[in-house]
């Protein structure tokens, strides 16, 4: 019986053959040579063709053309356009170093805030050489404000009760409303304006001014990070 592609076939020869290794005659059916006893079992092994076929591709050669598509992608499958996403790290150093500096900058009115929080934005693009989208850039200049609002208002609270310089804090805050009466145009000595700056020396008052100091520097601060992405944006997509 022919053997099969893959099979093990043993086969006995008909009538008589020499032994392979003496060359005795050997009679049909005897396993073994009489004088030399070699065995007589001759084993035949086929190994099956195998046809490689357009979709049994070896997997080393597969493996190199998924890589070198997926080569631009990151994850593997998603787009990833550079500056989509911000590094939280990078982020948090380009924030605390502005928000130090901001302390500094801050001494000019208004400006100082929105420089600021720019100031972040372009940290972080010298640090991770992407440069964020707008949405981005305010989230950076925002984290910024809260850097030197959180040190401005600790910086208070140490003049204040260590320093004993309260009182000089009433002032300034009194000569900020006095001017900000004038510039409204309201009379300084109307009962109206009086209440309120009675009312802001109230622990109320007290935590209305730094709600809304918050407030104001993060919404100055995060213009300032959002047209600092655009300007870089604009100059690269110039370049």
């Amino acid at each position: 019986m022919p053997c099969s592609p893959g099979s093990l076939c043993a086969s006995f020869n008909s009538v008589e053959h020499l032994c392979q290794q003496c060359g005795t005659t050997v009679e049909d059916g005897r396993p073994f040579c009489p004088q030399c006893r070699a065995p007589q079992i001759h084993v035949q092994v086929e190994a099956p063709d195998v046809a490689v076929g357009e979709d049994l591709r070896p997997v080393d050669e597969f493996a190199s053309e998924t890589s070198i598509e997926g080569a631009g992608e990151w994850p593997p499958g998603r787009s990833h356009e550079p500056g989509s996403t911000m590094d939280r790290g990078i982020a948090g150093r380009a924030a605390l170093k502005a928000g130090v500096l901001g302390i500094f900058i801050g001494m000019i009115p208004l400006l100082g805030i929105v420089l600021t929080g720019a100031l972040a934005v372009y940290f972080y693009r010298r640090e991770s050489r992407l440069v964020l989208p707008a949405r981005l850039g305010a989230r950076l200049g925002a984290a910024a404000g809260i850097v030197t609002f959180g040190i401005s208002a600790l910086l208070l609270v140490i003049r204040i009760f260590v320093f004993h310089a309260r009182q000089k804090f009433v002032d300034s805050l009194t000569l900020a409303a006095q001017q900000g009466a004038q510039m409204a145009g309201a009379n300084a000595a109307d009962p109206a304006y009086q209440a309120v700056l009675h009312f802001l020396f109230t622990p109320a008052g007290l935590a209305f001014l730094f709600l809304f100091g918050m407030f104001f520097t993060l919404a100055l601060a995060s213009v300032g990070g959002a047209l600092a992405s655009l300007l870089q944006r604009s100059g690269d997509t110039r370049g």
